[in-house]
């Protein structure tokens, strides 16, 4: 099949929204194991409900599920929090174990989370010789639990992903017979022992990006002190920050650092003398030198050794500039300057062969402007692209799309 024409059909033609705000949101590359999910559903608290009634009268709180992907010789520990949100105390009450049934697709795992009423069918029956006690729950009261439990006695069959609920059952004084009171669900991954396949390998791009603050305003001063609009960065800077926090979360990471230099080079002009404008016209000291200068000492020590990913000087959007047309002689130039200022801010020789639209939202015309500066990789998101013979998955973030270009596809949900 001519390159062309495989081009052509692979795209959805779909057009991506002409934005400037550049601050994305951390994209992962890659197919994403379904142990994933499992960890993701754990951090979910329930939501609060002042008065509870039925399955919901008391909310489950599931804290830590070890180990997330047990074989078949492992004790599964699962703990958390109960509380009771109905307006009478329970007696007699108990936690439980349930495992459902083979979750067979993608939207069975979606749709474990919305399903909160407890359904015996769906939910399965209790696992006998399993239970933890608790008693007396009066209301408004929340009591911790702790069960361990042999992955062997759960009965799994075949590998894949299962729902695992917790259920808390017991009585009411308007209703004294035991029922199930509250139910909360995760998922429970299961590959039996012996069992052997490729993992899946997953890459995280860590931005660092933020809006420019650095201006073409001066003091009329022998130094040529910047001035800047504001001195909102030093607040991102700061511990507690956003940028501050990325840099101290990435530092322990196996990320691929994805770096704006116009950023490193705002922030190193702020560890020097530097003015802010005023709300009357006279410019104040800028107050941001100490945090600029911990801030790319941390940075240094965080990009040591990792790969690091420059894109464009100033992050250009290059959706607006291939549907409303500009200079790409500008494009070229601010990727030579991205190489540069990179090397000399952090001293590392950065990849300035990515591009990465707004969104990641790509058609044909996006891709010949991010290609056009010398970027062979163009990273996207599914929803983007065709997958091969209508493939409800993706096979591998890698994809050709002709031209000698890569589409590193993530998963737009």
């Amino acid at each position: 099949m001519a390159e062309a024409a495989e081009f052509q059909e692979t795209f959805r033609g779909t057009t991506p929204p002409a934005a400037f705000h550049r601050i994305r949101v951390i994209l992962p590359l890659l197919a994403v194991l379904l142990v994933l999910l499992g960890a993701t559903e754990l951090t979910t608290a329930p939501t609060a409900r002042a008065d509870g009634t039925g399955s919901r009268t008391v909310a489950i709180s599931i804290d830590s599920l070890t180990p997330v992907a047990p074989t078949q010789s492992d004790k599964i520990t699962i703990s958390g929090t109960v509380t009771n949100k109905g307006r009478s105390t329970v007696s007699a009450g108990h936690i439980g174990l349930r495992v459902g049934g083979l979750l067979s697709t993608r939207s069975e795992i979606d749709d474990i989370g919305d399903r909160t009423p407890f359904s015996s069918g769906g939910d399965g029956p209790e696992l006998n010789g399993h239970t933890q006690k608790i008693g007396k729950l009066q209301p408004g009261i929340s009591r911790e639990f702790t069960l361990t439990v042999p992955a062997k006695d759960l009965n799994l069959d075949r590998d894949g992903v299962y729902p695992l609920g917790v259920s808390f059952s017991g009585q009411t004084s308007d209703q004294q017979y035991e029922r199930v009171l509250g139910i909360r669900r995760t998922l429970l991954p299961w590959q039996p022992s012996g069992a052997e396949g490729k993992k899946t390998k997953v890459t995280f791009l860590w931005p660092l990006i933020s809006n420019t603050h650095l201006t073409a305003r001066t003091e009329s001063d022998q130094q040529q002190t910047p001035i800047f609009p504001n001195d909102d960065l030093a607040a991102e800077l700061a511990p507690g920050g956003r940028l501050q926090q990325l840099v101290a979360l990435g530092k322990d990471l196996h990320v691929t650092w994805v770096i704006d230099p116009d950023l490193l080079a705002t922030v190193e002009a702020m560890t020097k003398s530097y003015q802010v404008a005023g709300p009357s016209g006279k410019n104040v000291p800028g107050r941001g030198q100490a945090v600029a200068k911990q801030w790319l000492s941390q940075l240094q020590t965080a990009v040591d050794g990792k790969e690091v990913v420059a894109l464009p000087f100033g992050d250009p959007d290059i959706a607006s500039l291939a549907h409303r047309g500009g200079d790409l002689g500008h494009l070229q130039s601010a990727t030579e300057l991205a190489a540069m200022t990179v090397d000399t801010i952090l001293q590392v020789k950065p990849r300035t062969d990515f591009a990465w639209p707004i969104d990641g939202a790509i058609d044909r015309s996006v891709v010949d402007v991010g290609t056009s500066a010398g970027a062979h990789n163009i990273i996207t998101r599914s929803d983007s692209l065709r997958e091969p013979d209508g493939s409800p998955y993706a096979p591998t973030a890698a994809r050709q799309i002709g031209g000698g270009n890569t589409a590193i596809v993530a998963d737009a949900r």
